[in-house]
């Protein structure tokens, strides 16, 4: 599992300048203002920086950017890293900010951040852009180097830099989760890697295909009995808020590997189909961000892990299964499993958990691709406070979302003569009718979000935040609306 970026916060020490090793980066306003300690750089650079801020690069430059100087004589540093900034920047300028100086440098580096007044969202973007998934690779390369955020007060800035930390370990839990190949993330070992988030204080409870039997999850299990590999239904608890208050409950799509079943999957870019888990390891990432940061809430994430594959005991186009709920559904396409999964870990959570709220996360379906591309992830919600909730802390967080429509027409499509419901509605308007599906498993007094991220789980080129692969998207937005709505 890929280690974060060491990041330690300590006082502003001005006379440490002229010896530190590694790089020295340091924040100045788009109007060129010097701060204390970028004035005793400029000195010590014998007016080097004050030269760099007065060109014409530096003025091109946008906010976030850094223009580096090699080699500043006085100074043991081998480069100063002059980042363009405001000192009170928005979220997003502090962690362009510190992604920038990410992929400037793996070296180890003293940021002079001074009285920034978002120190721990460059922390942020230090951290997350630093990321880079080398398990599998031998030569894995030169790990990053630590990182000292020089600050006026560290007291302060310490604990907000820890938390932001804390989440950003969930970010990168999420993705390790989702980049590791489908022979190596079985869905035993998934299970295990969330059996060690006790080792944070979150209860874990493994559920396996017998006692899923016997709660007649059979919409769950008919995904499962084409792999040798066993299902598992595993659901974390985090207890942080009041004895009694009910959780908000988190629910993900874990499919290890998807080929469509018998309803087989193209064979070009089925490789990609190791994401398929994506909802369950943004869950995963929630849940540990949550207890890092000893969140004050109660929280319980509940994933179906399953591998979809085609065999002779595989379910087949036209099997009739039966849900928990009771419902009996017609399996029109074996590569529509998500659903089917999402369908008992739904019912399951409420008959259980018992939560105030409840959202799924799942990589469900292409046509939201199609639709939203890899900008937005779409959503749907039964209740408008929690709808809107939700896409503040989105918003908040520069994760981007948009909100689809229910509606009874569609909910006709996934109607047929031979069972309650049927598991595919057809091409048009996939999303949506992905969604109605999974809504008949909702109680109606249960406040609900439906996530779709088959856009955003998995990118194939570089985002603000992270280099081109898994994500991790949803994990600070999630947090951010627990932290918003659910801690007191």
């Amino acid at each position: 599992m890929t280690d974060l970026r060491a990041i330690t916060v300590t006082a502003t020490d001005l006379e440490a300048l002229k010896e530190a090793e590694g790089r020295v980066a340091v924040c100045v306003t788009p109007e060129g203002k010097l701060s204390p300690g970028a004035r005793r750089l400029n000195r010590l650079s014998k007016g080097a920086l004050a030269r760099a801020v007065e060109s014409a690069g530096f003025e091109k430059a946008k906010t976030g950017d850094v223009m580096s100087l090699a080699w500043p004589a006085g100074m043991a540093a081998e480069a100063i890293d002059v980042v363009k900034l405001p000192r009170r920047p928005s979220v997003a300028e502090a962690r362009k900010a510190g992604a920038a100086l990410a992929k400037v440098s793996t070296k180890p580096a003293l940021v002079l951040a001074e009285s920034l007044t978002r120190p721990e969202d460059l922390a942020a973007g230090l951290a997350l852009r630093a990321y880079g998934f080398t398990d599998h690779k031998t030569e894995k390369g030169e790990a990053p180097g630590a990182v000292t955020l020089m600050v006026s007060k560290p007291d302060e800035v310490g604990p907000r830099v820890e938390t932001a930390l804390a989440v950003a370990e969930g970010v990168v839990f999420t993705r390790d989760l989702v980049s590791e190949p489908a022979n190596v993330l079985t869905t035993t070992e998934f299970a295990t890697r969330l059996e060690a988030l006790r080792d944070l204080g979150v209860e874990v409870e493994v559920i396996e295909e017998d006692r899923m039997a016997e709660l007649g999850m059979g919409a769950y299990l008919s995904v499962s009995q084409g792999s040798e590999s066993p299902a598992k239904f595993v659901i974390m608890r985090w207890k942080g808020g009041e004895a009694d208050a009910a959780p908000l409950a988190l629910v993900g799509k874990g499919v290890v590997f998807d080929t469509g079943g018998i309803s087989l999957k193209p064979a070009a870019g089925m490789e990609d189909m190791t994401m398929d888990m994506g909802g369950a390891g943004t869950v995963a990432g929630v849940m540990k961000a949550l207890a890092r940061r000893k969140a004050r809430a109660n929280v319980t994430g509940l994933v179906g892990i399953v591998e979809n594959m085609p065999d002779g005991r595989a379910s087949r186009p036209g099997d009739i299964v039966r849900s928990m709920k009771g419902e009996t559904i017609e399996i029109i396409n074996t590569d529509a499993e998500g659903r089917l999964v999402l369908a008992d870990v739904l019912w399951y959570a409420q008959e259980y958990e018992k939560p105030a709220a409840m959202i799924d996360l799942a990589t469900l379906t292409g046509a939201c691709i199609i639709a939203l591309g890899h900008e937005n992830a779409a959503y749907f919600a039964n209740d408008e406070d929690l709808s809107g909730a939700f896409s503040k802390a989105a918003a908040a967080e520069g994760e981007g979302v948009w909100r689809l429509p229910f509606g009874p027409g569609y909910a006709e499509q996934i109607k047929t003569p031979l069972a309650d419901i049927k598991n595919t509605g057809g091409r048009a308007a996939g999303t949506i009718t992905a969604a109605e599906f999974l809504k008949v498993f909702v109680k109606e007094e249960t406040p609900w979000i439906h996530i779709d991220i088959a856009g955003m789980a998995k990118t194939a080129k570089e985002t603000p935040l992270a280099p081109k692969g898994a994500s991790g998207w949803g994990v600070m937005a999630l947090n951010r609306l627990v932290a918003d709505r659910y801690e007191g």
